[in-house]
């Protein structure tokens, strides 16, 4: 079903107010295809298929060294396929509380310790009990 004039309107305003308030964002989103990624499915499924290949060919023949290889492969393409993205492929920084966009923390370095739940809670009674007074 196809997009109304009025909502056509309404996206392109979208769009434009995107592009006007982040435009690294907004052409960040128009570079990145919906076909990434896919050739690294194309490498796991024919290296899991030609592992099992390998491995039912090895059973038949009563090749012990074939099946190893089989599976082998096999395991290394599911190990591929769980495997993370690169490094050079994170983020380029972190958000701040304000909304700003800060430098990553290099390598080994913790980032700044966040208040957790409990304290937020013993702060409050902290402030509750000071009023009373």
């Amino acid at each position: 079903m196809p997009l109304s004039e009025y909502e056509q309107r309404v996206l392109e305003q979208m769009e434009r107010q995107l592009t006007s308030d982040d435009p690294r964002l907004a052409n960040t989103l128009q570079s990145r295809g919906g076909r990434r990624g896919v050739g690294r499915w194309l490498i796991v499924g024919a290296g899991f298929v030609g592992g099992l290949l390998l491995l039912v060919a090895g059973a038949a023949m009563s090749q012990l060294w074939l099946g190893v290889i089989g599976f082998l492969l096999m395991f290394g393409a599911v190990a591929f396929a769980f495997a993370g993205p690169s490094a050079s492929s994170g983020p380029v920084g972190v958000v701040r509380g304000d909304g700003t966009v800060g430098p990553r923390p290099a390598r080994g370095q913790k980032p700044p310790a966040r208040r957790g739940f409990m304290d937020r809670l013993e702060e409050r009674w902290d402030r509750r009990r000071h009023e009373g007074r």
